[in-house]
């Protein structure tokens, strides 16, 4: 006969089990850092992380420190050594960890406002330039934004490579990783570059709109830059966001908890969210690693396409 003592102390074994196994894991990792690859200035990017890692570290039970790191490459060998433990990727530096033997899986990865959850690679030229579309721009300069950058480097071959420009160094008068998002933007309006390529989700959600809202765009006489002084000229496929991963040697109990974090913080910590999203995504939508096997293919591709050029 089951009485209701005896559920208590099953349900009281249970929850004893739960709070030792937190323990074991809290003991081994006692502090956890979380890397981002600024998009923005660095400072920008520690204006909108910190209160949101502060809240990953409320939940924890743990200390979780920020990492803004130089470039993509830098979370790739973070996560390898084992030295970052959370990591925010895009969707091709995430599947060159992958392929290059990184243990990280994902587990989330942003819902924009819209609810979708994928974004774009486009070509942005300025508007008052001549140029209307790619094959305009042979000999121009190009400005991409990192090796790894999936909407500022990988794609924008593979969408060259459709329009029948598999070498890209040779078509441009010259190809220039500027090292952000931000940083090809500033690029173009200063016009060291004609044309470049970068991430866009909509008119009011992209790297452009952010620079527009906080007046980092300016024309030569020190006016602020309006949107309508930039015009795509080459538009993707939809690309998924990038993920959030975890080292997959993480402990079950940890990775779960790390998880639920992030699904819960538009609801549990509404003004650190609202902080990090800048209103322009609504959450965060469950993810697993296979979401991104697409994109390793692309990455192959974009790997053969490198090999080509060299041989």
């Amino acid at each position: 006969m089951i009485t209701r003592r005896i559920v208590l102390a099953g349900a009281a074994a249970l929850a004893f089990t739960a709070s030792a196994s937190a323990q074991d894991w809290k003991s081994k990792y006692p502090e956890l850092t979380f890397a981002v690859v600024p998009a923005e200035n660095a400072s920008g990017v520690t204006e909108r992380w910190t209160p949101f890692v502060a809240y990953l570290s409320k939940e924890l039970g743990i200390k979780v420190t920020l990492r803004i790191a130089n470039d993509y490459a830098a979370v790739i060998e973070g996560q390898r050594a084992g030295n970052i433990h959370i990591a925010s990727y895009g969707s091709a530096s995430f599947a060159r960890a992958r392929l290059t033997g990184v243990k990280t899986d994902a587990f989330a990865n942003d819902i924009n406002a819209d609810g979708s959850t994928g974004y774009y690679s486009v070509f942005f030229v300025k508007a008052s330039s001549p140029y209307k579309s790619i094959d305009q721009l042979k000999g121009k300069n190009l400005g991409l934004v990192d090796p790894n950058s999936t909407s500022g480097n990988n794609v924008p071959r593979f969408e060259l490579d459709k329009l029948g420009i598999s070498d890209a160094d040779g078509y441009f008068g010259k190809v220039v990783f500027t090292g952000s998002h931000e940083n090809a933007m500033l690029a173009l309006s200063q016009g060291t570059v004609e044309v470049a390529a970068n991430q866009w989700t909509n008119d009011g959600d992209s790297t452009l709109a952010q620079m527009l809202h906080k007046g980092m765009l300016k024309n030569a006489d020190g006016s602020a830059m309006k949107k309508d002084d930039f015009r795509i000229v080459h538009k993707s496929a939809p690309i998924i966001n990038g993920p959030y991963a975890y080292n997959s040697d993480l402990p079950a109990d940890l990775k779960a908890a790390i998880a639920k974090a992030f699904t819960e913080s538009p609801t549990k910590d509404k003004a650190a969210f609202d902080r990090l999203s800048d209103g322009q995504k609504k959450g965060f939508n469950p993810a697993t690693t296979k979401d991104w096997d697409g994109t390793i293919e692309l990455i192959k591709f974009v790997d053969a396409l490198r090999k080509k050029k060299a041989s």
